[in-house]
């Protein structure tokens, strides 16, 4: 992925992504009040506003990507990381509120530890220089 890929990319899911955590959230809050109980509710929260953290991480790779002296690969590795990490995080929570199915909680773990990678990779990524091969 070129720089300019980066920036694009990064700034779209970024922004596709918290534009999903705004409806997803206003659809808890409203449509399924009724329907889910505290802690379904409570997990549509939590998914939503780490899915927002991390849209808004990834809109920050984004922008950053266009600084020369960061390393372009690092930052591919640290949006991609966020955005599965979002996918499997987030994803496996609003499954489970709906579903009740315990066993996507088990997929959740696997995206916090995307997570932790994105942000690493965002550090890496700030203290390499570009072009060099570690």
């Amino acid at each position: 992925m070129s720089s300019l890929n980066i920036n694009r990319w990064a700034l779209v899911s970024g922004a596709g992504f918290a534009m999903l955590a705004v409806i997803v959230g206003a659809f808890a809050a409203h449509g399924l009040k009724p329907i889910l109980n505290a802690y379904g509710l409570g997990l549509f929260e939590k998914a939503a506003r780490y899915q927002m953290y991390h849209a808004l991480a990834i809109l920050i790779v984004g922008f950053l990507s266009a600084h020369k002296d960061l390393s372009p690969r690092w930052l591919s590795i640290s949006a991609l990381a966020f955005a599965f990490g979002i996918v499997l995080f987030s994803g496996s929570l609003y499954l489970l509120a709906l579903t009740g199915i315990r066993s996507f909680g088990m997929i959740t773990p696997i995206g916090g530890v995307l997570f932790i990678l994105g942000w690493l990779a965002l550090i890496v990524a700030s203290l390499q220089r570009p072009g060099s091969k570690s």
